[in-house]
Order: structure tokens, then sequence, then C-alpha cells
């Protein structure tokens, strides 16, 4: 109990804060301060910051500028643009695979590509109906 009392006693003692002018020594602005109302002072305004600032992000145009935020058309068009690309490059792979086959082909060689699938067909004659 006696270590809170302490405590608390120093947050509340009285302070003068007192800006004088060098050359005349006379007294400009004094404060009366308390360690407390600094410390709620030095929050208060960490608060107000912190929020103006969250405020200007999204009130703002400023969120376009984030990475990963954007308007939902976008992101459907991202998607969109996104799907057709790969699905080129899958038809442009198809079809240089086509062009060396038949070049091979036309050059007389035999493809380089074969079938491994064996295929097991049954004997007719061992069908039973």
């Amino acid at each position: 109990m006696n270590q809170k009392s302490t405590t608390l006693q120093r947050l509340r003692n009285r302070y003068r804060l007192v800006v004088m002018n060098d050359d005349t020594y006379e007294e400009v602005v004094t404060f009366k301060l308390t360690r407390l109302s600094v410390y709620i002072a030095f929050c208060s305004t960490f608060v107000v910051l912190v929020g103006l600032t969250v405020a200007l992000i999204v009130f703002t145009p400023l969120k376009y500028y984030i990475p990963g935020f954007g308007n939902r058309n976008d992101r459907q068009k991202l998607m969109a643009l996104k799907i057709r690309a790969d699905s080129i490059e899958a038809s442009i792979q198809d079809k240089d695979a086509y062009i060396e086959s038949l070049r091979v082909v036309l050059t007389g060689g035999t493809p380089q590509k074969r079938d491994t699938m064996l295929l097991d067909f049954p004997d007719p004659e061992k069908i039973e109906d």
C-alpha cells in the first residue's frame, strides 16, 4: 500500500515550468504541471494524431495506395484478367507443342512423344455373353 501511495503522490506533485527571456531574465510564460497532467497530455496527443492519420487514410483516396486495398470492381477485373492470361498461356503452349510435332513429322522424323499407355484388349473368343 505504501508503494502505491508514493507512486500516486509522485504523479500528483506540482511542478512549475517557466519560460524566460535569456537576455532580460523576464518570465514569458509560466505553467503549473504535474507528472499526471503531462502524461495525459502526451497520451491525448498521441490518440488524436493516430485518429487523424486513420481518418486521412480511410476518407481520402490515399487508401488506394495501400497494398492489397482496392474496390471490389478492380479486384474482380484483376481476377478475370489473371484467368484470361493463364488460359492464353496454356493455349500458346499447346500450339507450340502442335507446331513442333508437325515440324518433326514434315521433316520425316518421328514425334518424340509416344503413347506410353498400354491398352489391354480382351480376346474376342474369351468374351462370354
